[in-house]
């Protein structure tokens, strides 16, 4: 999956990054399926905000009231990394839901894209124990998930 992320978004999401050390930032994705044209800042209402993060519920009634009435849409949410770590964490994991959202994680002064997916199912045919790649083509899918619930995806600068 490839997704188009203007220079100018890209550039935000490092610089909200680095102001909020040592806690996460956050926030909310808007555009069109396959391009992001804007993000939205939150406040992480985390009570562990140097570790997790919760978007404001508040800017995420919001939003999605406001990119409605433009007829746009939230394409996902972004959060950071304060250790660095540029794949999902297995916190990131437990909270996925499989609908169609997009994840950006900013660590390590890089904006990552990920799709969270359904969790793969037990193959009980295959011979080296490894999950079925349910939905998706190919075994190589299976392979690049991160934690069973994620895949990568290319951000593009437009």
């Amino acid at each position: 999956m490839i997704i188009r992320i203007s220079s100018g978004v890209f550039e935000s999401l490092l610089r909200e990054a680095a102001v909020a050390l040592p806690r996460e930032c956050c926030g909310l994705v808007t555009g069109k399926p396959g391009l992001i044209e804007a993000v939205v800042p939150a406040r992480n209402v985390s009570p562990h905000p140097e570790t997790s993060f919760e978007i404001d519920p508040g800017t995420l009634m919001r939003t999605h009231r406001e990119v409605r009435e433009q007829q746009r849409h939230v394409i996902g949410h972004y959060h950071s990394h304060p250790d660095g770590n540029v794949q999902p964490s297995l916190r990131d994991a437990a909270r996925a839901t499989h609908n169609g959202q997009v994840w950006i994680v900013i660590a390590g002064g890089t904006v990552n894209g990920w799709h969270a997916v359904t969790p793969p199912e037990p193959d009980n045919d295959s011979p080296d124990g490894h999950a079925a790649d349910v939905g998706s083509p190919g075994r190589d899918t299976n392979d690049r998930l991160v934690h069973g619930r994620f895949l990568p995806v290319r951000l593009l600068h437009v």
